[in-house]
Parts: C-alpha cells; sequence; structure tokens
C-alpha cells in the first residue's frame, strides 16, 4: 500500500485539475480521512502557482479552527513550494450536484433543511472571520448514500477569506454561475456574498436549473449583474410563496436589499415551513424544526449551535395523547424531558403540584442526583405533548462543552424552582 507520510492511501476518489483526492486511513487516529493533492508541476505554473500555493495555504490555516457539524474538518498539511497535501475528513456520500438533476430533485421540505444547515454553518465560519467565497453544489458534500436524507457538510475553504474582505479576481477564484454581482465585478467581498451564492444553490435545488444561463461566462456575468431570475414556483408546482421571497431576497442584487445576516436568513427558512409540519409525527419532524425548537427554549440560550445541533442528534422526539402517565411516582429513571408542545401536569398522591409549559424540562433529578434514580411525582399529559426525551446516557457521551452547559441549566432551573418553593412557603 503506498504511503503519503504517516498516512496509507487507499484508492483514488475524486480528481480534478489541480489536485487529486484519495482515500486514505490514518493509522494514528485510527480513522478514514480524504487527502486532496496539489497535481504534480502546478505549484510552479509561472501564471496561476501562487494562486494554487495561497489556496493550500488556505486550507492549511483552518486546522482546528472551524470545528462545527456541517463543516468538513482538516485535520493536517504540508504545504512548501514542491510538493502540497490537506488532509481532510472523510465524507462518504458524494455531493449535492446529483441532487440538481431535474429528473432527481429532493422534496421541498429537505431542500429547506440543507439551506438552513447550511446557514447556520457559514454563520459559525463568519464568527470566526472566514467567508467561504466559492459555495455551491460540488462544495456541499453529503455524509450518507441517500441524498434525501442525512447530514451534510460544507467542504472546499481553499478560496476562502479569512479576515478583513479582500478583491478577488472573476478567473482565478470562484464559479461564475453561483458569484454574487459583487463578486463578478471585483468589488470587496464580505459574507453576504456567501448568502448569494447559498441563495443560488437554493434556487438550483429547488427547480433544477441555474437562474441564470448562458452559452459563455461574458453573457453569464451580464445576466448576474442585470437581469432577474423568473421565480422557482414558475419552474416547479408546490413551492410556495414564501420559499420564492428567500431566495428573491438572497439572491438580491444589491446588498441593502440582500439578507444582512446569516441568522435572518435562516429565520425566514424556518417560518417559511414551520407551519405546514405542525401535525407530522415527531419522531419524523425535520432537523430544521428541531434545531429551531430547541433554540427557542431558554434553557438552551448559552448553548452554541455547534452544541444545539449535537442535542439534536441525540435527543429522542415523540408524540403523546392526552392523560398518558409520562413519569411514575416511586419508579426508577434514566432520562429527562423537555415540553416542546402542549401541556402537563405534576402531581403528588394525585395532588397537582404545578403544571408545566412549553420549554420547560423534567425528570432531570433521576439524572444528575447521585444518592437516587427512583422519580419523585407523577407526570401526566393535560393535552396532546410532544416531548424531548434526553437519556443519561446520551448526556455522558456528549461533548464535555455541552454537558457542561446542561449542568449549568440545571442549576438555573433548581434555582428557580428553590425560589419559588419559598415563595409559596411564605405564603402560608
Amino acid at each position: 500500500m503506498e504511503k503519503l507520510g504517516k498516512y496509507e492511501l487507499m484508492r483514488e476518489i475524486g480528481r480534478g485539475a489541480t489536485s487529486t483526492v484519495y482515500l486514505a486511513n490514518d493509522p494514528f487516529g485510527r480513522r478514514d480521512v480524504a487527502i486532496k493533492v496539489a497535481a504534480p508541476g502546478i505549484l510552479k505554473d509561472p501564471k496561476k502557482g501562487r494562486l494554487y500555493t495561497h489556496l493550500f495555504l488556505n486550507e492549511a490555516a483552518l486546522i482546528g479552527k472551524l470545528s462545527h457539524p456541517h463543516i468538513v474538518q482538516t485535520y493536517d498539511a504540508v504545504v512548501d513550494d514542491h510538493f502540497c497535501y490537506i488532509v481532510m475528513e472523510y465524507v462518504a456520500g458524494g455531493t449535492l450536484e446529483q441532487a440538481c438533476n431535474p429528473e432527481k430533485l429532493l422534496p421541498i421540505e429537505r431542500v429547506v433543511e440543507i439551506v438552513f444547515k447550511c446557514t447556520r454553518a457559514l454563520d459559525f465560519a463568519f464568527r470566526a472571520g472566514i467567508t467561504h467565497r466559492d459555495i455551491k453544489p460540488a462544495n456541499i458534500l453529503l455524509a450518507g448514500n441517500d441524498p434525501a436524507q442525512g447530514e451534510i457538510k460544507i467542504s472546499d475553504f481553499g478560496a476562502a477569506i479569512i479576515g478583513s474582505p479582500e478583491r478577488t479576481l472573476v478567473l482565478g477564484i470562484g464559479s461564475p454561475a453561483y458569484m454574487s454581482p459583487q463578486q463578478v465585478k471585483d468589488q470587496p467581498l464580505d459574507h453576504r456574498t456567501d448568502i448569494y451564492s447559498l441563495g443560488v444553490v437554493m434556487y438550483q435545488l429547488l427547480t433544477g436549473h441555474l437562474p441564470f444561463e448562458a452559452r459563455n461566462s461574458y453573457d453569464l456575468i451580464y445576466q448576474i449583474i442585470n437581469l432577474e431570475p423568473r421565480k422557482p414556483s414558475a419552474l416547479r408546482e408546490g413551492i410556495p410563496a414564501a420559499l420564492d421571497s428567500v431566495v428573491a431576497r438572497a439572491m438580491n442584487k444589491k446588498l441593502d436589499g440582500r439578507y444582512p445576516t446569516w441568522s435572518e436568513f435562516a429565520q425566514d427558512l424556518a417560518r417559511a415551513f414551520r407551519g405546514r409540519r405542525l401535525n407530522a409525527p415527531a419522531e419524523q419532524m425535520a432537523d430544521l424544526d428541531k434545531f429551531d425548537t430547541l433554540r427557542s427554549f431558554a434553557f438552551f440560550a448559552d448553548f452554541s449551535d455547534v452544541e444545539i445541533w449535537e442535542v439534536v442528534r441525540f435527543s429522542e422526539w415523540t408524540r403523546v395523547p392526552p392523560d398518558t402517565l409520562i413519569i411514575e411516582d416511586g419508579q426508577d429513571g434514566d432520562c429527562f424531558y423537555f415540553l416542546a408542545e402542549g401541556e402537563l401536569k405534576v402531581l403528588k398522591n394525585g395532588l397537582v403540584l404545578e403544571l408545566l409549559a412549553v420549554g420547560e424540562c423534567f425528570g432531570e433529578m433521576a439524572v444528575i442526583g447521585k444518592a437516587t434514580t427512583v422519580r419523585g411525582a407523577d407526570v401526566v399529559s393535560l393535552s396532546a405533548a410532544r416531548l424531548v426525551k434526553v437519556t443519561g446516557r446520551a448526556l455522558q457521551s456528549s461533548s464535555e462543552t455541552c454537558r457542561m452547559h446542561f449542568y449549568q441549566a440545571f442549576l438555573g432551573v433548581l434555582s428557580a424552582r428553590l425560589a419559588s418553593a419559598n415563595v409559596r412557603l411564605i405564603s402560608f
């Protein structure tokens, strides 16, 4: 087996004009990785050698800086004048290009979920001072073999702006079909160029067509600067007007008409479909809805987006009808819950102690209490309810920062309950 440094090359998995990507094994990390190797001689190209070296250096500079569930991780790099390679997380499912075929379009809800995840990942990058500058379906990877489900990861930050905005060459960096008007005009760029490009990706995923199609780059650039595309709903039935509006704002040619922040883009995506899925089974909720629901709870106010996504992955979501006994007094427990929808009552010996509203947690003492895991009261649904369940094992297996934020939030909940109990005692 051929080796590259400490890595054992297994097979070639991709090839382009400037580099080849190999599937390799990291014997020390005990994991498969993807290694992008610069094509022989490309770094010595008299015209573009410096540009390609810059792209590799950009990716190398991101080692350890972008730890997010929807961004491909960069593990290692070697970059010099004669030899360059980047070691990255291996993502097995291919790219989103396969979902841009008009005959193989994804369900509209899945498109919204994918774009929502991209907005959160790119917001994370933006907060780290990074603008991607080359957002397109080929740079959005699928973790599984089925594009209709599973996680996505944004890749290829070689063209990224790291730090202050800068100017860029149209023919040097980026893919013209996905470029913003500011990028094709070689103007200073910030995160809003990525917002435009993600709007183009959303348009293509929804319709199977690019918003602007031309015979050559010059005609394409003219259209990007001067023309308005057809609404996505004109190309595909079932696209709601709200999504037409989201795409139009993301792709607004003027910066002051475009989404100013990733958060506003994400919020409009969440609003566009929230009402259409209220009656979906809880276990079939899209990750977008789960993320948005948890983010709205005061309990998770201090959790980062990365930690919220972590909770989305290890939590269990269910619906229960009215009068369902969820927790039984005196029984052992190994999990706790959040109420995502409906109303619950807490009883002791048949007497109602309190009512629980949306966003509140309950049952946590069985997980965080050292002395006992026995439940101290009954919890019964007053109405149809949606529950978020977290097991003690899942909590213990979570990341250290996620677990720390859970315990900090539990302290806040316990403090509030003690204060409420003191008020009730004083009133007697």
